[in-house]
């Protein structure tokens, strides 16, 4: 009986003409062998089975081999491929680091490492799972793999870089390797498949390339099991049967019943999908992917990420074009949840069942949203129709509402306004040798905004109030007060002015503002009142008080162009007593003869 070997073993890649799927490392070889441009040190990583080992294994063959061909491929033929490929060449050696990781297994490699080649130019080193190194093997390692002999070459191979020391990547070029694509697993499987002279389906291999998540020999070993469960003959019932996969079929036809409400026999489907042996977390992952490939193929440009099968991928298609794309997206984002909180329910299938439901209803739901919208619609073609629609409107805060007097009646405006004055001046403190507001005859009070950008966040504006310059009785905050009189001051009376502030500040108990107004005297710059401040905390505290302090000083100076500007400056600094010897220092200063006492007692300061 001849023995069985394995298809990943026996269609192993022999040239890097062969290698599947890893394009960019293979060319990148290639061009380095070609151009003479060979490292010491090479480091292969990625996920297993993608052609770490292989891809070094046909390296050292290669640069090794007397005959290249025009490719930069080995010929297969030379002493040296020869001796290779029966495993008897000197010039190649190849440690497995998981078993051999300590320091003296490093120590022998770094022996042979001094021995030149017999034959040959290289001599190659391969050291398999290299993370697997323990960390004083990787310190032995470090002098040999920086500064290796001219003749030799160490390719490392390991699927877990970030357990490799820092040091030892920056020694080597690294090589990340990618996930074989699903198209390529499938084509190189229906190859093996031909020479094998196996039976298959495009579906059935579309469905190992899936299950083996990019790795070619995981995909090769699965081949092998179902062509012996098959007796050679692998369709696509034989590979979902074997690998315990749920069939498309199940997601279509469970989509149909969610998409038309039909909870009953959605449930039942699920029950006979229990009963089959799959588990529930797997079915709602599958579900959810499910959803994905739905979304995908609503639109031709990524219908491309779809990576099933051509049969497969007309179904997606026309399912995809009779769903919603709303029931869709709510539907995926259910499957997202339920698989979130699918571990930590007490009752999985419960959990799941929910979700079901829940997706059954969102038809219905979807239904009313469209009705409710064509509702909203009607009413508003209505309400233009009947000429509604333009005092209906609510006002854009961006608009300026300006009020032109009548010419034929200005007495009837100005009657109008006039309610809007006491409240206005309210806000003004009371004084008796203050002008009142309400007094001006010609001109009512308006409300207006600063001529000038004071640097406040809290300043109003005129749209402000443009929505609500009409509504009576409305509290709108306090405003600035503006009139048409503006006499000039001097310095004395402003000063006058400034210290009534400070004083009626001190009354109301306002100790922030009276902290404000008290330590740094303002400099006056025409209607411009400069007032410096030290720290937010009294800028915060100056716009709050702002309006009222304005409407003070306008009131009293009778000028309507003053503003408050503020300037920061730096917080004076002052010497602050910590330390014993600091606090004696002052003591002497205010009294030498301290100094004189603490000498003749012989005393000492306290650390």
């Amino acid at each position: 009986m001849e023995n069985f070997i394995v298809s990943a073993r026996k269609y192993r890649p022999a040239t890097f003409e062969t290698v599947v799927g890893q394009q960019h490392i293979t060319g990148t070889l290639k061009n380095a062998i070609k151009n003479n441009q060979l490292a010491q040190a090479f480091l292969f990583c990625g996920p297993r089975g993608v052609g770490k080992t292989t891809c070094a294994r046909i390296l050292a063959k290669t640069i090794n081999c007397t005959s290249l061909t025009a490719e930069q491929e080995a010929c297969g033929t030379c002493e040296s491929c020869q001796s290779f490929q029966s495993g008897h060449s000197f010039n190649f050696h190849e440690l497995d680091a998981a078993s051999n990781n300590s320091v003296d297994d490093i120590r022998s490699l770094i022996e042979q490492v001094r021995i030149p080649p017999q034959a040959g130019k290289y001599k190659i080193y391969i050291i398999d799972e290299v993370h697997m190194l323990s960390t004083s093997a990787f310190n032995a390692f470090l002098k040999t793999l920086e500064e290796p002999p001219s003749y030799a070459i160490f390719i490392l191979a390991t699927t877990e870089k970030h357990k490799i020391l820092p040091t030892i990547l920056s020694r080597c070029q690294i090589f990340d390797f990618n996930r074989i694509q699903v198209d390529d697993i499938s084509n190189h499987l229906a190859k093996i498949a031909e020479r094998e002279s196996i039976s298959t389906d495009n579906d059935g291999l579309h469905i190992i390339a899936q299950k083996a998540d990019g790795g070619l020999r995981d995909a090769l070993s699965m081949f092998d099991q179902i062509v012996s469960y098959t007796n050679r003959n692998v369709t696509y019932k034989a590979v979902i049967a074997n690998l315990n996969i749920l069939d498309y079929d199940y997601y279509f036809k469970l989509t149909d019943f969610l998409t038309s409400g039909d909870v009953s026999n959605t449930l039942l489907l699920f029950n006979e999908i229990l009963n089959n042996g799959f588990d529930g977390n797997n079915f709602i992952n599958g579900l959810a992917g499910h959803f994905r490939n739905l979304l995908v193929g609503k639109d031709n440009q990524t219908i491309q990420l779809l990576e099933v099968s051509e049969n497969i991928k007309q179904k997606y298609l026309a399912q995809s074009n009779g769903a919603n794309l709303g029931f869709i997206l709510t539907a995926l984002n259910l499957a997202n949840q339920c698989d979130l909180n699918y571990k930590n329910s007490k009752n999985q299938r419960l959990q799941v069942e929910l979700a079901l439901i829940k997706m059954c209803h969102i038809p219905s739901v979807i239904q009313l949203a469209n009705t409710a919208t064509d509702q909203d619609q009607d009413k508003k073609k209505t309400l233009v129709s009947s000429g509604q629609t333009q005092s209906t409107r609510p006002k854009d805060q961006n608009e300026t509402v300006t009020e032109t007097p009548k010419p034929t009646a200005p007495a009837s405006v100005e009657k109008k306004e006039e309610p809007a004055v006491p409240k206005i001046a309210q806000t003004v403190p009371p004084k008796t040798e203050a002008p009142k507001v309400s007094a001006a005859p010609t001109s009512p009070i308006k409300i207006q905004p600063l001529a000038k950008n004071t640097g406040g966040s809290m300043i109003p504006s005129l749209t402000d109030f443009s929505s609500g310059n009409n509504l009576e009785g409305e509290d709108k905050g306090p405003q600035y007060v503006s009139g048409s009189d503006t006499q000039a001051f001097t310095q004395d009376q402003f000063m006058a002015v400034w210290k009534q502030c400070i004083q009626k500040a001190n009354a109301e108990d306002k100790i922030h503002l009276f902290t404000l107004l008290s330590s740094n005297e303002p400099i006056i710059d025409g209607t411009d009142i400069i007032v410096s401040i030290e720290n937010i905390a009294l800028e915060s505290t100056l716009q709050d008080e702002k309006i009222e302090l304005l409407n003070f000083i306008r009131s009293q100076l009778k000028n309507f162009d003053i503003q408050i500007v503020t300037k920061r400056i730096e917080p004076k600094q002052s010497n602050r007593i910590y330390s014993n010897k600091d606090k004696y220092a002052y003591l002497v200063e205010k009294n030498p003869q301290l100094e004189e006492m603490r000498k003749r007692f012989n005393l000492d300061l306290l650390p």
